[in-house]
């Protein structure tokens, strides 16, 4: 049972790291009304927790500031997303089928949002230090949005 969990998580980080991109959304301070994510799958091996989870972020609504404490891989599924760092800078902008990379530490404070008119659909993959929480919240840097 053990060797198949590991295997599955392998295969899973294998498929993620070659089939998603760079950027991401999760769960943050506070997200907006009806952002949703619903864990899919989860392995640990060794120190290592893979977690598979589908996040929907409605029309105008943003994950809220945060960050992870390992790195996150995601594909967008529907709609686009907006990521900004903690300059306020947009550094990136993630249409259907892209790929996002999320780097890990508490220096990676970023925010995700949906300024489309449908749901932005996003798979993501989140590979974390045993028992680490999916996202952390952050503070809004001093932007003027969300």
């Amino acid at each position: 049972m053990q060797r198949q969990a590991r295997r599955t998580a392998v295969i899973a980080a294998a498929v993620a790291a070659t089939t998603l991109g760079m950027a991401g959304a999760a769960r943050a301070t506070p997200p907006g009304p009806g952002v949703v994510g619903t864990i899919i799958a989860q392995h640990t091996v060794g120190g290592t927790d893979y977690v598979l989870r589908e996040i929907t972020i409605p029309a105008g609504q943003a994950t809220g500031w945060h960050y992870h404490d390992g790195p996150l891989y995601a594909t967008v599924r529907q709609g686009a997303l907006s990521h900004f760092d903690s300059t306020c800078a947009q550094d990136g902008y993630y249409p259907r089928g892209s790929f996002i990379h999320e780097p890990s530490g508490d220096d990676e404070v970023h925010i995700g949002i949906n300024r489309g008119r449908t749901p932005v659909v996003l798979e993501v993959l989140y590979v974390l230090p045993t028992g680490s929480p999916l996202s952390r919240d952050a503070a809004n840097p001093g932007c003027d949005f969300e």
